[in-house]
């Protein structure tokens, strides 16, 4: 076959884009990374503001982290003040219907952030606890909750950059 010299560039130039694809696939896969669970009762409010922050500062900030979110008893749906207002301030909701909190969940996650939780008959985790049980329930003080989990997100991304750097 007698390919043109522009024809031969191409072809090239396709070639190197996929093996840089199949690079960047191959260390993304291998690089390991930090699972971080956050919990609330009912995988409602709480958590799911806290996913969706973490989510997009760890992003920002360059983790490789997997993110979760669950409730020990989950209601239906997500709050819908918490859907209005993470809509409303740009940010993705994590989930479409709140998740119970399964033995998996927390055997494979590095750090559980327990929003409030009663961790009692529950599988021990095998990673870190961190429990931010004085977190107000939204409903009752939703600007001073969702201060303080964006702060305390903001101090765990902190953290986990200087433990992965």
């Amino acid at each position: 076959m007698n390919l043109s010299w522009s024809a031969r560039r191409g072809v090239l130039a396709a070639a190197i884009a996929g093996m840089s694809l199949i690079s960047a696939v191959w260390t993304a896969s291998s690089q390991t990374h930090t699972t971080v669970l956050f919990m609330c009762p009912h995988g409602a409010a709480k958590s799911v503001l806290a996913s969706a922050y973490f989510h997009r500062a760890a992003k920002e900030r360059g983790l490789n982290v997997r993110v979760l979110s669950a409730g020990i008893d989950p209601d239906t749906q997500v709050a819908p003040a918490v859907v209005a207002h993470l809509k409303r301030t740009g940010y993705d909701v994590p989930m479409a219907k709140p998740q119970r909190a399964t033995a998996h969940d927390l055997s494979t996650a590095d750090v559980v952030i327990s929003i409030g939780c009663d961790l009692t008959g529950l599988p021990a985790p095998t990673g870190t606890i961190v429990r931010w049980d004085d977190v107000p329930a939204p409903s009752e003080d939703f600007a001073r909750a969702d201060a303080i989990i964006k702060e305390r997100v903001v101090q765990l991304v902190d953290e986990l950059v200087r433990k992965q750097r």
